[in-house]
C-alpha cells in the first residue's frame, strides 16, 4: 500500500492509521495515563508532533472532563529553517492537516486544540503548569528537541510526565543528545525506557517506577531490565511479541465477515457400501485349482462379453 492509499483510507481500528507507535509505547501510555487518573490527578495533555494521529487518538481516549488537549504539527505548512524544512519534506510529505484531522474524528466526536506550526509556539498558547502529559515527537534536531524539553519543563505540572520520541533511533543523533543532556544537566529523571521513547519527570520517578515494575514483572511479553547510571534508575522495557491493548474501534469500523467452517468431506462406511456377491462354487474351485495365466484369461474374456 503507497502512503497516498494509506492516508486515504477511513481507519477502522487504530491499527489502521499509519503512524510509529509500538504495541510496548501503546501499552506505557495507556498505563500512565490510568495511573494519573487513579491517582486523581488532573491535567491537559499535549502532542508535539502528530503525524497521521496515531498517539494523538489513544491520548484523546485519556482525556477526563473539564481537561483540554492541544496538538502541535507542522503539517503542510512552512517550516522555521531550512534544515527543519528538508526533514518535514523527506520524512512527512504526505502529512496533511486534513488527514489528521480525518483519522481524529474516526475515533472522537471534537478535535484537540490544533497549533499548525511549529512547536516554538506552543508556550505561548498552552499555559505553564498546566499538563500532566506531554508527547514530544516533532522535530529531530538538536536546536528544537533541546526548545521542546524546556516548554516542556514550563508546562508540565510538577509530577507530570513527558515522553521524548527517538531518543535512541540511530537516524536522529539530535534527539539523543538533547534527551541525555537534559537527564544530566536539566532536572530530567527517567521513569523508563522502551525502544524508541524515553519516559521522564521533573519529579519523584521512585513511586511510578515500584509500581511500572511490579507491572512489568507479571507480564510474560515484556523484557525487563533495571541498571544504574549518573545516580538515576534505568528500568528499560522491550517488547517479546506484546500485542497491543484493546482500543474501542472507530466509527467506520466493519465487522469482518465470518470464515466459513469447511464442508465436511463424505465418507463412504463400509455398512454404505452396496455389498460385493459371494462368488459361485464354481469360481472358487477355479480360482484355487486353475493356473494363473488361465485365470487371468477367463477374467479378460469375461470382461469383454460384459
Amino acid at each position: 500500500m503507497t502512503n497516498a492509499q494509506a492516508t486515504d483510507k477511513l481507519p477502522g481500528e487504530l491499527t489502521d492509521v499509519p503512524g510509529w507507535f509500538p504495541p510496548l509505547d501503546q501499552m506505557l501510555f495507556t498505563w500512565f495515563l490510568e495511573q494519573q487518573k487513579k491517582q486523581g490527578m488532573r491535567g491537559d495533555l499535549l502532542e508535539l508532533g502528530v503525524y497521521m494521529g496515531k498517539s494523538a487518538i489513544l491520548l484523546g481516549h485519556h482525556l477526563q472532563d473539564g481537561e483540554k488537549f492541544t496538538v502541535c504539527d507542522l503539517f503542510e505548512g512552512e517550516a522555521p529553517d531550512g534544515a527543519n524544512q528538508a526533514e518535514s519534506q523527506k520524512s512527512y510529505a504526505s502529512l496533511t492537516q486534513q488527514a489528521f484531522e480525518r483519522n481524529y474524528l474516526s475515533f472522537h466526536d471534537t478535535l484537540p486544540t490544533v497549533i499548525a506550526g511549529p512547536s516554538s509556539l506552543v508556550s505561548d498558547q498552552v499555559a505553564p503548569r498546566t499538563c500532566r502529559f506531554i508527547h514530544i515527537d516533532a522535530s529531530h534536531l538538536y536546536e528544537h528537541v533541546h526548545g521542546d524539553i524546556g516548554a516542556a519543563h514550563d508546562i508540565l505540572l510538577p509530577d507530570g510526565i513527558v515522553v521524548l520520541d527517538d531518543f535512541r533511533s540511530e537516524h536522529t543523533p539530535g534527539v539523543s543528545v538533547a534527551a541525555w543532556e537534559a537527564v544530566l544537566n536539566r532536572g530530567l529523571r527517567p521513569i523508563c525506557l522502551s525502544t524508541q521513547k524515553l519516559y521522564g519527570t521533573w519529579g519523584d520517578p521512585e513511586p511510578l517506577q515500584e509500581e511500572l515494575l511490579a507491572m512489568l514483572r507479571q507480564r510474560s511479553d515484556c523484557g525487563l531490565s533495571v541498571q544504574q547510571a549518573a545516580g538515576h534508575t534505568l528500568v528499560r522495557a522491550r517488547s517479546r511479541g506484546m500485542k497491543p491493548p484493546s482500543f474501542p474501534p472507530s466509527r467506520h469500523y466493519v465487522e469482518p465477515a465470518p470464515v466459513p467452517a469447511p464442508a465436511p468431506q463424505a465418507t463412504e462406511s463400509r455398512a454404505t457400501r452396496p455389498a460385493r456377491p459371494a462368488p459361485s462354487r464354481a469360481r472358487r474351485l477355479a480360482k484355487d485349482l486353475l493356473p494363473p495365466v488361465v485365470t487371468r484369461a477367463v477374467r479378460r474374456a469375461r470382461a469383454k462379453r460384459a
